[in-house]
């Protein structure tokens, strides 16, 4: 089941008295009044959405008070892939990308941990902290199916001496 579930933010803290909280790590258009998301390995259904893209906040039917959100707290937010809008042809869920090898020139710079939402671009955290950003010069190919995103050596500096 955790594969048709796509990452969708983290329970942050507590937002007013009535179950609200902020979303850490928002995916915010999986975030929507009325869809069902999974928090941990529960099962509810968001039944408030305010503030911004950038810092949502969301009330579930699973906490009625402040104290049941401190509960939560930390809890990962998925939701069903299916119910997931669709990307264009160039887009990925960061669930894709995650534990995909990273070549460049047939040598492996390691494995994606954790794609970073960045202002300018998203980075792809590599183990080890390199960080690739995900912009058109610096990515040759990203087959998720195969596990495998192809890198521009040359423009990420990483040429043979």
């Amino acid at each position: 089941m955790t594969q048709e579930l796509l990452h969708a933010g983290r329970v942050g803290r507590p937002h007013g008295l009535d179950g609200s909280f902020y979303v850490i790590e928002p995916a915010p258009q999986l975030l929507l009044l009325g869809t069902q998301v999974w928090v941990g390995e529960r099962e509810t259904e968001v039944l408030r959405r305010a503030g911004t893209d950038a810092r949502p906040i969301l009330r579930v039917g699973l906490a009625s008070d402040r104290a049941g959100i401190e509960a939560l707290r930390g809890e990962q937010l998925r939701t069903p892939r299916a119910a997931a809008p669709p990307l264009d042809e160039d887009e990925y869920w960061a669930d894709d990308l995650v534990g995909c090898a990273v070549v460049a020139d047939g040598r492996e710079l390691g494995r994606v941990t954790r794609l970073l939402p960045y202002p300018s671009c998203d980075l792809l955290e590599l183990e080890g902290g390199q960080l690739v950003p995900l912009v058109q010069d610096a990515i040759a190919s990203v087959d998720p199916t195969a596990r495998r995103i192809e890198v521009d050596a040359r423009f990420l500096g990483l040429e043979a001496e």
